[in-house]
């Protein structure tokens, strides 16, 4: 359930809610500061945060005593229509009673915690007691359109104790049915028949095909003049499909976004097979894709065995529409291939507390996660039990960053953690780099989305006070990459610049000399007493922060895990706030 939280309040609540959350696969745990630690969100006051989220339309999940919670919101409601689900659970889990929302996902989700927790769902709503399931909150995919009075429907089938199908309706039974109930329609129709409450199955696919960079509104409006022409309701379509060399082609997801369906694609290979059941195959497609026909063919597949081919290829400017209707409702998801995702995600210093929250979801929601051993173990409390890990050792950029290409190149969603952020001395710019150096079409294809993280430059600023807050630069001293030629210029541009500088990777085992050699550079430009800081394991609970000078700047203060903050002529070193703190000016009181 899309922005599900979980709201714990104290330490119980908390491992309830990492149990529901690991066997769900999904959802963010807020817990509340001072009586909870390890939360993915913390927050300071219950109520308040409650009715934010509440407002911001976010389901709920709260550990907490469910006549507290109706307190809490109680001033907030106003249409059920509108509100999004709230549960409330005891502590241990065995009691999950859905408050609000029943018909929009609650019921359903209070079940699914019941079962994920060995627990008793309290579901209280008449239709589902009595018919097993809301009237108005069909399975996924399925629409429910009341076509008149809803209520009057709902307690005839109550007291009928089930409804009637014309048709098929959702597998398993999802009402209970009997002979006495109110009737329910099941159609694709466009056009709804009479007053009677319909259900609308996800039996359609629809097959496209469309030029290199065609507008998105181009393909959009053809789809639809073409569903409104063959009578069908825009509800009923499942998916969108096409052949796997679109699965770069913005006009394809753009589609799939205006119907909110997935989109799936099929190779040549899959596609070729339904060659002898294409309507109007085409020797010029054949010659340029391999495939006789892609409208016809993919709205087959993605429609499954038994699918008929209702509307042949439809042709517009630019673009091909073909509609196929299944035998059974289509379950999108299991049908040809998604567009594989690849997230590099920056993980910060370590601490889940210094993660951005947008990096947390993209492990959660990960299939596949490649990383670095300590990595993983950083990630830990993201990392659903259901996804697949790929442990690298240290040093294996290069085989991390084309394993992770790789799988999501085959559809799969996949995270490749960094430490601190993914475009500062991390995988980010190899990645991109092995992409452009290869020019693999498949890779080429993928959906790449890179999750910035708090740098070690950061953190060291932010544990030291302010000291980029003037004009600053990072150098890396290590040469394994960079030759000592490189940067040493850099250090003397940097040098004349008066530039603050972050120093990453200041020695090794191998390398003393660079450090040594850097101090020398910027001691010709700058004054002795330059303020320098020390910050190591930074965010982890061996965390030091040592200051000193830029004269006395030494190799035997510091390893690979330290970060070296090297103070401008104009940065201070003095104690405020009880701490002692370096910054550097901008301005804004002297006017310098």
């Amino acid at each position: 359930m899309d922005g599900l939280v979980f709201i714990a309040l104290n330490s119980p609540g908390l491992e309830t809610a990492q149990k529901a959350q690991a066997a769900l696969g999904y959802g963010e745990i807020h817990g509340l500061e001072g009586r909870t630690s390890g939360a993915d969100v913390p927050f300071d006051a219950t109520g308040p945060h409650l009715r934010a989220l509440f407002e911001a339309g976010r389901p709920i999940v709260a550990f907490m005593a469910s006549g507290a919670v109706i307190r809490i919101l109680a001033t907030e409601l106003a249409d059920k229509h509108e509100e999004p689900p709230v549960i409330a659970a005891s502590l241990d889990g065995a009691h999950v009673v859905p408050l609000l929302g029943g018909h929009h996902g609650g019921n359903k989700l209070a079940n699914a915690l019941a079962a994920a927790l060995a627990g008793q769902a309290a579901i209280t709503t008449g239709s589902d007691s009595i018919l097993g399931a809301a009237l108005d909150d069909p399975p996924d995919g399925w629409q429910f359109e009341a076509n008149g009075d809803a209520k009057s429907v709902l307690q005839a089938a109550i007291t009928a104790g089930g409804v009637r199908f014309s048709g098929a309706g959702p597998q398993p039974n999802w009402l209970i049915q009997a002979d006495a109930g109110p009737l329910i329609s099941v159609s694709d129709a466009a056009k709804a028949a009479g007053a009677t409450p319909r259900l609308i199955p996800p039996t359609i696919a629809i097959g496209v095909g469309c030029e290199r960079d065609t507008p998105p509104d181009a393909l959009i409006e053809h789809v639809r003049a073409v569903l409104l022409k063959a009578d069908l309701h825009p509800a009923s379509v499942a998916v969108i499909a096409s052949i796997d060399v679109k699965a770069d082609e913005r006009a394809v997801y753009a589609v799939g976004a205006e119907f909110g369906v997935p989109v799936r694609f099929f190779g040549s290979g899959e596609l070729r097979q339904l060659a002898p059941r294409l309507r109007n195959p085409s020797t010029v497609v054949l010659q340029e894709v391999g495939v006789p026909g892609v409208a016809e063919a993919a709205a087959l597949a993605a429609a499954g065995p038994g699918a008929t081919l209702i509307v042949p290829k439809v042709k517009g400017a630019q673009v091909t529409t073909a509609i196929a209707r299944g035998v059974l409702p289509i379950a999108a998801e299991t049908v040809g291939r998604p567009q594989g995702e690849l997230k590099i995600v920056g993980l910060g210093p370590g601490d889940p507390a210094f993660r951005v929250p947008a990096a947390t979801d993209a492990i959660g929601q990960a299939e596949d996660i490649v990383g670095y051993g300590l990595y993983l173990d950083l990630a830990a409390d993201a990392i659903s039990s259901k996804t697949k890990l790929h442990p690298f050792p240290l040093g294996a950029e290069r085989d991390r960053a084309r394993h992770a290409l790789a799988l999501a190149a085959t559809g799969r969603r996949v995270a490749l953690l960094a430490s601190g952020d993914p475009g500062v001395y991390a995988l980010a710019t190899l990645a991109l780099e092995e992409m452009d150096a290869e020019n693999d079409a498949e890779w080429n294809r993928i959906n790449l989305d890179i999750i910035p993280g708090v740098s070690a430059m950061q953190m060291a600023a932010a544990r030291t006070g302010a000291p980029l807050g003037h004009d600053f630069c990072a150098i890396s001293l290590s040469d394994l990459l960079t030759p000592w030629a490189t940067i040493e210029q850099r250090l003397k541009g940097a040098a004349i610049g008066d530039f603050v500088i972050a120093f990453y990777n200041p020695v090794s085992k191998r390398r003393r000399e660079g450090l040594i050699k850097a101090r020398d550079i910027l001691l010709a430009h700058r004054p002795a007493n330059t303020p320098i800081a020390y910050a190591r394991n930074l965010g982890r609970p061996e965390e030091s922060i040592v200051y000193s000078t830029l004269e006395a700047l030494t190799p035997d203060a510091c390893d690979m895990l330290t970060t070296i903050i090297v103070g401008s002529s104009r940065t201070r070193r003095t104690k405020l706030g009880g701490h002692e703190v370096l910054y550097t000016p901008r301005g804004y009181i002297s006017g310098v």
